[in-house]
């Protein structure tokens, strides 16, 4: 789910809720008015009866409100807890017409960069579903062929390149010491291999299937924090 999408639907389900309190009072207060005019003993004057319903009817909208949030107060709770979305920048001001090509291709440059950054950032979301890490689109570096880079530590780098006609996205740890491209579909594999070369072991691909991953997690036993 894109931050937009996420975003949406927070409003509508806030929307929802509040509209269910409303609906409630209103339900209560409807009903606590037809029984209060209805039990009104018949011999007392219309507006004396009108008055009286009028007292059940905010006793019922209360007491119905009251019941409602029961159910309705967790679930505010709920969207207030959630992970906020990270803050929307503030768009950069266009740059002037271009004078030269020259010009016109170094603007066209910088837009690729920061286009790649911001569709890695927003495309993290299958690996990260915290959505508070990977997420930081100011930590990704995007270079011009639309492919982008996010600094994890010394020699170790995630990086993201995306296939816009199969709408696909593609996460691979690289490191500088000559290992194996690792390809990533999870934040535990990141950890997995940062934890193994913290702790001087074989940084192995994390597979369902390995018998070597099954050795390191047992050495990495009690290093979780690292």
């Amino acid at each position: 789910m894109t931050a937009t999408l996420r975003q949406t639907a927070n409003t509508v389900a806030n929307s929802m809720i509040e509209g269910a309190s409303m609906a409630s009072a209103l339900i209560g207060g409807a009903a606590g008015a037809y029984l209060g005019y209805q039990l009104a003993p018949t011999a007392w004057t219309d507006g004396t009866r009108i008055l009286f319903a009028g007292a059940v009817a905010v006793v019922g909208a209360v007491a119905i409100d009251g019941l409602a949030e029961l159910v309705l107060a967790p679930m505010r709770r709920l969207m207030r807890t959630r992970s906020p979305l990270p803050p929307i920048r503030p768009s950069a001001p266009a740059p002037a017409p271009a004078a030269t090509l020259d010009e016109a291709l170094a603007q066209v440059i910088a837009a690729t960069e920061e286009d790649a950054a911001h569709r890695a950032a927003s495309a993290s979301l299958r690996i990260d579903d915290g959505d508070n890490f990977l997420r930081r689109e100011e930590r990704w570096r995007g270079y011009e062929d639309g492919e982008a880079s996010f600094y994890l530590a010394p020699g170790v780098v995630l990086h993201h390149r995306a296939e816009r006609d199969e709408y696909k996205h593609h996460f691979t740890l690289l490191t500088g010491d000559g290992e194996q491209p690792v390809a990533i579909t999870g934040m535990e594999q990141i950890r997995h291999h940062l934890a193994a070369r913290a702790a001087g072991l074989p940084a192995v691909p994390v597979t369902a299937d390995s018998d070597k991953d099954d050795v390191l997690d047992d050495d990495l036993t009690g290093i979780h924090a690292v």
